[in-house]
């Protein structure tokens, strides 16, 4: 009897480098995504520009695929989400033909015929994809492996500092965000909110400088949990992704003008919306009052609901895969080069079960494409039974110019090394919570 497929959960950048390479060794795959278009997630954040070059944003065997169809890899140059999506998600996914499948949403995974307490004969079973498509219509699948490249992007962070929405978020979610702006001319005149220390939150305070800057009247105020700017800026000149470094340079230089108000130590409590205008209150009990909008860019985690009846291993602290976890805990790291994250790193107590991209990063926000392509290589070269491909490691990330972790929570250290000076508004000294990698390569 044939063996049934392998399963991929997602159709973005991930799940079709997994499915580029199973196609490559022969194996059957089905790739099941929710949205109506490969890369729906990356869709959604289309109009911001990664700031990972194209040679690092296309898989080696994704490429192998397409160019006998006539499709050039981009040499150069730094994308942004939609032409990602355009210029090679679509394409790719195109040439995966019949084995993508769009608008079927995995509700669970399990092993057929058994519950999660179930150990007899659990490994010989095969896994049972649930889906419900586009209509409502309900099917199971048959997997022999699932590689579960769902991301993070559908379950943000809320605002409230202790991981749980804040007191009359859910009630203020009409003036709450939690991804990048797109269009911010209409918030002309108003007094904006970001909370966030991540590139997504400074992306978000850079577009909105702007603002002010051509709007007189447009106030802008940066929330920060930790106690240090330093980390926000990034690695500047050591950083071997210049369009991050960038991204921290140009934060430097705002922050030092003036045009934003950068507050420290603020642990998001309550939203009170009483009045036509928000008050945020923190933890201390200081308040920031009149508020228009709120853009909440505190991260994504997990959402592992559909893994419920199988048996995973997930750091406490961070929700990732656990034996990836010590090399990307952002309380003690946040250098670019880690050590080997492939299939036995990645590997579940449920056999045949692999969790990549992202997801595998749980609430560490590291994540870079370059990661989940070596991640997905290993993971199907030991799915085919090459376990010297499965071992070797192919990763060489870019490092990041930051040479220790986020610091002390509560003071104003950034790590083990020496900080960029820490620039003054007036008197007041601006701090600011560790910076964390771009979700827009990943989520």
């Amino acid at each position: 009897m044939s063996q049934p497929p392998v399963v991929v959960v997602g159709a973005g950048p991930q799940g079709l480098a997994a499915a580029a390479h199973l196609t490559e060794r022969g194996l059957d795959v089905v790739v099941v995504e929710k949205g109506e278009r490969a890369g729906a997630a990356v869709a959604e954040w289309g109009h911001v520009r990664l700031f990972s070059a194209w040679p690092e944003l296309t898989d080696a065997a994704a490429r192998r695929i397409l160019e006998p169809t006539g499709w050039t890899a981009p040499a150069s140059g730094y994308p942004t989400g939609a032409e990602w999506v355009c210029d090679y998600l679509t394409p790719l996914a195109a040439a995966l033909g019949d084995r993508v499948r769009y608008g079927t949403t995995v509700t669970g995974i399990a092993r057929q015929g058994r519950d999660k307490i179930v150990d007899a004969g659990r490994k010989s079973q095969p896994f049972v994809v649930h889906t419900r498509d586009r209509d409502g219509g309900e099917d199971r699948l048959l997997a022999r492996a699932v590689i579960d490249a769902s991301g993070t992007w559908t379950l943000p962070n809320p605002a409230g500092a202790d991981g749980f929405p804040a007191v009359g978020e859910a009630t203020a979610s009409h003036r709450i965000s939690y991804r990048i702006p797109d269009e911010v001319t209409g918030l002309a005149g108003a007094h904006v909110v970001v909370v966030g220390a991540g590139h997504s939150a400074t992306h978000t305070v850079l577009r909105l400088s702007e603002l002010a800057r051509r709007a007189p009247g447009t106030r802008i105020t940066w929330l920060l949990r930790r106690g240090s700017v330093s980390n926000v800026f990034g690695g500047g000149a050591a950083d071997e992704l210049p369009e991050r470094a960038a991204l921290g340079s140009r934060a430097r230089r705002m922050i030092e003008s003036g045009v934003v108000d950068v507050v420290a130590g603020f642990r998001v409590a309550a939203f009170d919306d009483a009045s036509d205008l928000l008050t945020i209150r923190a933890e201390d009990g200081r308040e920031v009052t009149g508020v228009t909008q709120v853009f909440a860019l505190t991260g994504f985690r997990p959402d592992t609901a559909i893994l419920r009846e199988l048996r995973i291993d997930l750091d406490a602290s961070l929700d990732a895969v656990a034996g990836i976890a010590a090399d990307i805990d952002p309380n003690i790291h946040s250098c670019g080069s880690v050590a080997a994250t492939g299939a036995r790193q990645l590997a579940q107590p449920e056999q045949g079960l692999f969790i990549v991209g992202a997801k595998s990063y749980g609430r560490a926000p590291t994540f870079l494409a370059l990661t989940g392509f070596e991640q997905v290589r290993s993971v199907v070269a030991h799915l085919a039974g090459d376990h010297e491909a499965a071992a070797r490691n192919e990763l060489a990330l870019p490092d990041t110019g930051v040479c220790g972790g986020a610091g002390d929570f509560d003071e104003s250290s950034s790590g083990c090394c020496a900080a960029p000076a820490v620039p003054q508004i007036g008197s007041r000294p601006v701090a600011a919570a560790p910076a964390s990698a771009l979700i827009l390569e990943s989520r």
